[in-house]
């Protein structure tokens, strides 16, 4: 079989075979144009009674939309548009389609995501997953191209990383307590010593019961540990990937963009070096435009949504109070009470895409930080093991996949940029 993102200049007026479904049929005397899919692109085929008899052309009239088909014709060059067409001279119908429930009209949000398992079949969804498989490919790029190691990570965990409130919990055959995992970083931290610069790239679970547009309770994450390497260096790391991957996307996923109605020129305007802020800055800022952020209080939603509508680059904000962030993060001697960490936002709106800190390499430090946390320290004892034999400088950093799909494509809520997403409401389909 022919594939339609293949046919080009060179294929017009030669003989292609194609199987795919209709996307919309409509016809006028005795022709009829369908708009035919076949994954890989759209294409429209045109059909005349005259070339392929009449009970045939009763036979299309009779496929409604989602019916899979197979069609045999001639490549044209489209007379007005930069596109091709096909002149259809048979076809076969495979399986007819009838009362396709996601047709032509409009259709209300929770009635999509009950069809969600149909609604992967829109022109718009089919964009976005497509524009989500770039940024993955383009991640593994270019973590190969910089020497990064692929490491994989348990999905079940005895320990938590952050905040234990937020973590599944369920029950291991030996009746141990165990929790679906938060975040790999703890795990790929191990390997570091063993493989120096390391990664991985695997679904996290957050038991939180958030109403936000930012959030699930089943993503994809990105961690990254690179040893040796202190803040400055971990945050070059995020630019050059970042930039990496919307050049990426803007030169591979352009026509995507396009279909999702994207406004390409706000990911054209992304240059480096990205702006850099202290969170003290930040929350004065903030104050100035209304914001009823207080010194030492976190970044929420809306404090990001109000600061990045300002800028139309992404922003670090830097040296968070060390009160409120995780116990593995070092304090910055330049700057007493903050911690030596970042978040990324994203310009427009949509805010923290990147989290990231150095890590404590001294195993005195990190065990007393362990225990005013409040945490068990024979839950740590291997943690503290990275530290206790050849503990270095290190630095890492994690990307939430469905919120960089969510800006890049200008997407408004975070469910439509995972196929098939978990949120407080929802497990289903």
């Amino acid at each position: 079989m022919d594939l339609i993102t293949k046919i080009n200049a060179d294929y017009v007026w030669k003989k292609v075979n194609l199987a795919g479904r209709i996307v919309h049929i409509r016809f006028s005397g005795k022709i009829g144009f369908v708009e035919f899919r076949d994954g890989t692109w759209y294409i429209q085929c045109i059909v005349e009674e005259k070339n392929i008899w009449e009970d045939k052309f009763n036979e299309l009239k009779n496929c409604g939309i989602e019916s899979s088909i197979k069609i045999s014709g001639t490549v044209s060059k489209h007379p007005k548009k930069d596109e091709y067409e096909i002149q259809t001279e048979d076809f076969e119908v495979i399986s007819l389609a009838k009362d396709y429930p996601l047709g032509q009209k409009d259709h209300g949000v929770e009635f999509l995501f009950d069809n969600r398992h149909l609604y992967l079949r829109s022109k718009s969804q089919w964009a976005i997953q497509r524009v989500r498989d770039e940024i993955i490919h383009a991640t593994y790029d270019w973590m190969q191209e910089n020497y990064f190691t692929k490491i994989d990570s348990p999905i079940f965990t005895s320990t938590c990383a952050e905040d234990s409130t937020s973590l599944y919990e369920t029950t291991h055959t030996n009746w141990e307590t165990m929790y679906l995992n938060q975040t790999w970083q703890m795990y790929i931290e191990a390997a570091i010593a063993g493989h120096r610069n390391v990664y991985d790239f695997w679904p996290v679970f957050r038991a939180e019961r958030s109403k936000t547009r930012r959030h699930l309770n089943e993503l994809w994450m990105m961690d990254a540990e690179e040893a040796f390497t202190d803040n400055e260096w971990n945050m070059k790391y995020q630019e050059d990937l970042i930039y990496y991957i919307v050049q990426r996307v803007l030169k591979n996923k352009r026509a995507e963009l396009e279909i999702i109605g994207r406004d390409i020129s706000k990911l054209e305007k992304i240059q480096k070096p990205f702006i850099r802020k202290t969170h003290a800055e930040v929350v004065k800022e903030l104050q100035a435009m209304w914001s009823d952020i207080q010194d030492g209080d976190d970044l929420w939603a809306d404090d990001e949504t109000l600061l990045m509508n300002k800028y139309d680059q992404p922003v670090f904000v830097t040296n968070f109070p060390l009160e409120i962030k995780a116990f593995y993060m070092p304090e910055d001697p330049k700057h007493p009470g903050t911690a030596k960490c970042a978040d990324l936002l994203a310009p427009e709106w949509y805010g923290e895409i990147i989290w990231w800190s150095e890590r404590i390499g001294d195993y005195e430090t990190l065990k007393k930080r362990i225990l005013d946390h409040g945490y068990k320290l024979e839950d740590y004892e291997w943690y503290l093991d990275i530290r206790k034999y050849g503990g270095v400088t290190t630095s890492g950093f994690g990307y939430g996949l469905e919120r960089l799909v969510m800006w890049i494509c200008g997407l408004q809520h975070i469910r439509e940029a995972i196929p098939f997403p978990r949120y407080h409401n929802r497990i289903r389909p």
